[in-house]
């Protein structure tokens, strides 16, 4: 039995392709976010607190947790992709997650312990960005039926 017909392969479904695009995307992101330079304000990094005034790229507020969350959602898209079914679920779920999290981002003060993972505003616009893309993906993207593979 080849790797395609067990579901180990994505090379024939568009949304497993994507699913594993954005899981490498979250893993090397959360990655960053652990590099001096990459990300300013290093020495500053914490585990969980809107104190923690890293910045990856010197915009994105960020912390050892939402380092870890982005780690976290990459393994999950790496895995997900495995069948279109997981990884479908995988988009469209992460992405109502993520704008869950934009909306919690704008609502919370932002100076307040409510913004433990921490984020800003331009975490906020990114995270909306992402929710919104990984939920067009999830469903938009051809079921293999539709694409033919």
């Amino acid at each position: 039995m080849s790797s395609a017909s067990r579901g180990t392969s994505v090379s024939g479904s568009p949304v497993r392709r994507a699913a594993l695009l954005v899981g490498v995307v979250f893993l090397v992101f959360g990655a960053l976010g652990f590099v001096p330079g990459v990300t300013s304000g290093y020495d500053s990094l914490a585990f969980a607190s809107h104190e923690s005034d890293a910045k990856l790229f010197g915009l994105f507020q960020v912390s050892v947790l939402h380092n870890i969350v982005h780690l976290l959602f990459g393994v999950a898209g790496a895995v997900s992709a495995r069948t279109a079914v997981n990884a479908r679920a995988y988009l469209v779920v992460g992405g109502l997650i993520y704008l869950a999290l934009s909306v919690y981002g704008v609502i919370i003060d932002l100076d307040s312990a409510a913004n433990f993972v921490p984020v800003n505003t331009a975490d906020n616009w990114l995270h909306f960005g992402l929710g919104i893309g990984m939920v067009a993906l999830g469903l938009g993207l051809p079921r293999p039926a539709d694409a033919g593979a």
